[in-house]
């Protein structure tokens, strides 16, 4: 038999990769609550994991056939919220449920239910919108008004998965806070150690511990990232 080769700088501190295959690959993002608009005008509200922001740009990955989904592309507009580590127990109230009537095949397969009201199975408030016709959350600590500015579908190459996945781009019209993790002495900063954002990480839901290290990078100040999305923003008027 021959001997394996010396794997060069494998150390019980540096150890070897193992290839293996998981089912998902969610390491670890933030719990958003999409709050939509139904056709007849009702809330909609779904928790999804697969978000992630540039500028005020968002990009969500969601089912194509999600009840979100639709109302996003119907109406073009939603409500980003983020619920706090504290929220945890509502937001898994919802897990399991859809605003699909009747319920997707895939999803009754894994055990999915319709639920109209999602915010009273959660336990949560609607607060009236800016900008948008869905409600924000009035539990979670930030939520942020989107209208949708493109559609991208995701594995349009594999015949099996075409037409199961969107990405929707959104663009951020308000940022809205509790007041509670803002920066003190600060206008429009967030105090990351005020900020407990609810994680979700293959499956199960985590909050932050502290800090794990001084960051270089917030050296910079953060107004170098400002882009024209805000000024766009701040002409966006109110509904009334």
């Amino acid at each position: 038999m021959r001997t394996p080769p010396r794997l060069v700088g494998v150390t019980p501190e540096n150890p070897a990769h193992t290839a293996i295959e998981p089912g998902i690959l969610y390491f670890g993002t933030p719990v958003v609550l999409v709050s939509s608009e139904n056709e007849d005008g009702s809330a909609n509200l779904a928790p999804i994991s697969s978000a992630f922001w540039l500028g005020w740009r968002a990009v969500l990955g969601i089912s194509a056939r999600s009840q979100s989904t639709r109302n996003l592309l119907r109406t073009g507009e939603a409500v980003l919220n983020l619920p706090s580590d504290a929220l945890a127990a509502q937001v898994d109230r919802l897990a399991l449920t859809t605003g699909s009537d009747p319920v997707p095949e895939g999803k009754r397969a894994r055990g999915y239910v319709h639920v109209a009201d999602k915010f009273g199975r959660a336990g949560f408030t609607p607060a009236p919108s800016e900008t948008v016709g869905p409600p924000r959350v009035a539990e979670c600590p930030a939520a942020m008004e989107v209208v949708l500015e493109a559609a991208h579908p995701i594995a349009e190459d594999d015949e099996l998965q075409r037409g199961g996945i969107v990405a929707l781009e959104v663009r951020v019209q308000r940022v809205l806070v509790h007041d509670a993790i803002r920066l003190p002495g600060s206008a429009d900063h967030i105090d990351p150690d005020a900020w407990r954002p609810l994680i979700m990480s293959f499956q199960k839901l985590y909050g932050l511990s502290q800090q794990a290290y001084p960051s270089t990078l917030a050296s910079l100040p953060e107004r170098l990232y400002r882009g024209p999305d805000i000024d766009r923003a701040r002409t966006t008027p109110a509904r009334t």
